[in-house]
Parts: structure tokens; C-alpha cells; sequence
């Protein structure tokens, strides 16, 4: 078995902290980080995400006894903020003793933090932070690790790049505190750059999509293949009124389809029809939808295409072990130079 004695040495708080070989989290896509792909990538050294989305805490709780059936390795659940049914989702992450829980979509909302870890759970919480302020702030509130990740990603974005917010984080917190970074990595090389600043490992997404284990449409992966990274754009926000957090996806019909929907919803909240968190929830249900059409049907023209800008890195399809393996050599490499 081939190893990797220097990345392993720079990842070794991140894998002692995650309970797996690797400190490369997959990112949690919804549709297609599900039981498969969540339980090839761990048993393959990585720590797999299950994406919860806008699952029912019925649905979750069978995802995660699936994912259990599938491996022995320890993986993690990722939860939306805004979710109106979170803290049950969280009751159910308890029950299954999952040991990490990822909070995505937002702050967490006030009581979230400690309904996960009640009662001594021993369960990780981990929390996307976008800014060096709000990464202290969420630190003191009890998130054990964090997730820097910047717009280059795919699905739900911030407004800076990764490298920038690895300067300007990793600096001040990287020594003391468990950060992961995540955006537009689809190299080793890039992982060793991240890991020699202090970080703790790497999250990816777009690397993960199309692997063997994915169960992805055949022409979700095709579009991928096809892609470059000038075709992973931004959504734009059309009323400044509605705090759409931007996604970044392949353009196609359903990116013209999600203009319209803003202005739908904007027009609501305009006549009181809904308030905000209504009008956010909409924002979210459509995203559900639009990408379930794209990665369950095959219809990438009017669904939504989900990619990161390392798309273009992207070219075809092999076993998520494969990808580890790849990403890990060319972390190596480039740390032996």
C-alpha cells in the first residue's frame, strides 16, 4: 500500500480529529452525497458527508442507517441552518451516533450548537466560516473545526476567493484551531500549499461528483466532462431586498429559470404574502428541485448543474479511491520538491 509520510504528517490534526487515513472531507452535494458516494469515500480513507438538504428527519434517519450498512468508517452529516425541522435532524444524528455534524447554510441558529453536543455526545461539530470575524465568533461558540471555503466553489457561495481567505485565516487561526479549507481544489499540489499554511486537510466536491460510486445521471457526469471553468458562473442576485446566497453551477436554462424565481418570491414578499425566512425557504426548495432534476433525471439544460470552477479538472469517470489516491501522490510530490 503506497504511503505518504509527509502529507500524512501535516494532515495528522485533521485525520486525528475525523477518525479516518485522510483529511479530505467530500463536500456535502445534495442528491449526490448519499449513502454510496458517503460510504465509498470513507471506506477509501476520506470522510464522506451525507448531504441532508431538505431531507425529512424520516428520510435522514434511513440515509444514515443505509450508510451504516455500507461502511464501518466514521462519516458525517451535513445540516442546513435554515432547515425548520434542524434541531429534530439533529435529534436524529444523536440517535445514530454520528460523530460528526457539519452546520452549512448560515449561522447556527441559537440552541443548535448545544442540542448536538447535550449530554456529552462526544459528536464534532464542524461550521463554514467566510470571514476571519465570524470564524472567532464561531469558534467561541462552541464549533470544534471550520470550513474555509471560497467562491470558486460549487452549489452555495461566499463573495471571496480561497486563496484570499486562506491568508487571511489560516494566519491567525490555523496553530490553535481545526481549519479546513475548501474551493476549487482539484490538485494535489494545491492541497499541499493549503496543508504547509497550517491547515488541517481539504474539502472537496466537484472531484467527487462523477466518481465511479456517484449515482449521478450519466449526462450530469457528461456535462462535467465536457465543462471548462469559465462555465461554472455565479447566479446573480436580482432584488437587493432578497439575501440570495449566490450558487455557482454550469450555465444552462435553468440558470435563466432561477432569475425568474427570484423575481416570483421578491414579488411575494413585496405584498406580505410571505416574510423573509418563507422567502429564503422557497429560494432553497427551488435549488432542491432544479438539482435534483439535473443529477436524478439527466436534465442538464433546465436542472441545475452544480459545478465548481475545477470542473475543467474533471475529465472522467473513476472510483472515489482512485481520486484519493491521485490527490494524495501529487500532494507528496510537490511537499518533496
Amino acid at each position: 500500500m503506497e504511503t505518504y509520510p509527509k502529507t500524512a504528517a501535516l494532515m495528522k490534526r485533521g485525520t486525528d480529529f475525523l477518525g479516518c487515513e485522510t483529511a479530505i472531507l467530500c463536500g456535502a452535494m445534495s442528491w449526490v452525497s448519499e449513502r454510496n458516494l458517503v460510504a465509498a469515500i470513507s471506506n477509501a480513507g476520506g470522510f464522506g458527508v451525507i448531504a441532508c438538504g431538505a431531507m425529512t428527519p424520516e428520510l435522514l434517519d434511513k440515509e444514515i442507517a443505509a450508510t451504516k450498512a455500507l461502511t464501518s468508517k466514521p462519516f458525517g452529516v451535513n445540516l442546513i441552518t435554515m432547515h425548520p425541522a434542524l434541531f429534530d435532524l439533529i435529534a436524529v444524528c444523536r440517535k445514530h451516533g454520528v460523530t460528526h455534524v457539519v452546520l452549512a447554510g448560515g449561522i447556527p441558529p441559537k440552541g443548535s450548537v448545544e442540542a448536538i453536543k447535550a449530554d456529552e455526545s462526544g459528536i464534532k461539530v464542524i461550521c463554514f466560516a467566510p470571514t476571519l470575524a465570524l470564524a472567532k465568533k464561531l469558534l467561541r461558540s462552541g464549533a470544534d473545526a471550520l470550513v474555509i471555503e471560497g467562491m470558486e466553489a460549487g452549489g452555495h457561495i461566499g463573495p471571496v476567493s480561497t486563496s484570499v481567505l486562506a491568508q487571511e485565516i489560516l494566519p491567525a487561526l490555523a496553530e490553535e484551531h481545526l481549519i479546513f479549507v475548501a474551493g476549487g481544489i482539484g490538485r494535489g499540489e494545491a492541497i499541499a500549499s493549503y496543508l504547509e499554511m497550517g491547515a488541517a486537510g481539504v474539502q472537496l466536491g466537484t472531484r467527487f461528483a462523477c466518481a465511479t460510486e456517484s449515482i449521478a445521471h450519466p449526462d450530469f457526469k457528461k456535462a462535467f466532462f465536457r465543462a471548462s471553468a469559465r462555465e461554472a458562473v455565479a447566479s446573480v442576485q436580482v432584488d437587493p431586498r432578497l439575501p440570495v446566497i449566490p450558487v455557482r453551477a454550469l450555465k444552462n436554462k435553468g440558470t435563466e429559470e432561477f432569475t425568474a424565481k427570484q423575481r416570483e418570491v421578491a414579488a411575494l414578499l413585496d405584498a406580505g404574502e410571505v416574510d423573509m425566512l418563507e422567502a429564503q425557504l422557497q429560494i432553497e426548495h427551488f435549488w432542491a428541485g432544479a438539482l435534483r432534476r439535473a443529477v436524478i433525471d439527466g436534465d442538464v439544460e433546465n436542472g441545475s448543474v452544480m459545478a465548481g470552477q475545477s470542473v475543467g479538472m474533471v475529465t472522467k469517470e473513476e472510483p472515489a479511491a482512485d481520486i484519493i489516491a491521485e490527490l494524495m501522490a501529487q500532494c507528496e510530490a510537490a511537499l518533496d520538491r
